[in-house]
């Protein structure tokens, strides 16, 4: 379902300012599964504009959809929107009129367009996808996430765990145990 590589000769050999529009369809759980969750019918959905440049094809656009993500606190899954921003410069390594080959100066191969002249903007919305995601997405605010000790869901329910002391307080805790048992000692005098 990726509509992602589109030719772009034509473009190249236009005049510098020419511009395509072009609408794209991707598959959230093939570009990035961690951010579909078990649904691999979500998609994400835009128009994406390439303007020819002196320097290659300068990619814009923005794509929405919705992303599953794991809740940072209770790790239930929670859906949220997920809006993806493009803008890449996609250099040629063909010259068109000699037929020569190039080597963009660019070093992420993912920004070149190939020698059949195709542009191929998976690599880019898959990390831009990625980027856009929240990084601590959670179900509610008011989620009581997990227990430390025994992974029970606090927004099921309380779990029959009593918290172990914070070992750092255990000076403090001793001096007050200490004072106690003082205390203890001078009332059966």
């Amino acid at each position: 379902m990726n509509d992602l590589r589109f030719n772009v000769a034509q473009l190249l050999r236009d005049v510098v300012g020419a511009a395509r529009r072009v609408e794209v369809a991707a598959n959230l759980y093939e570009l990035a599964p961690e951010l579909s969750g078990d649904d691999r019918s979500r998609v994400l959905r835009g128009a994406v504009r390439m303007l020819n440049t002196n320097a290659g094809i300068l990619v814009q656009g923005r794509l929405t959809g919705t992303a599953t993500l794991a809740c940072a606190r209770c790790l239930e899954p929670v859906t949220t929107p997920l809006e993806v921003e493009i803008e890449e410069l996609f250099r040629p390594t063909i010259d068109l009129l000699t037929g020569r080959a190039i080597v963009p100066e660019e070093e992420d191969r993912a920004l070149w367009i190939d020698e059949h002249h195709i542009l191929d903007l998976t690599e880019v919305v898959r990390q831009d996808a990625l980027l856009a995601a929240p990084l601590n997405a959670v179900c509610s605010e008011a989620c009581r996430g997990l227990c430390p000790t025994c992974g029970q869901n606090l927004n099921e329910g309380p779990c029959d765990c009593k918290p172990e002391p914070d070992p750092r307080w255990g000076p403090l805790t001793a001096l007050l145990d200490d004072r106690d048992n003082d205390r203890a000692d001078d009332q059966n005098v």
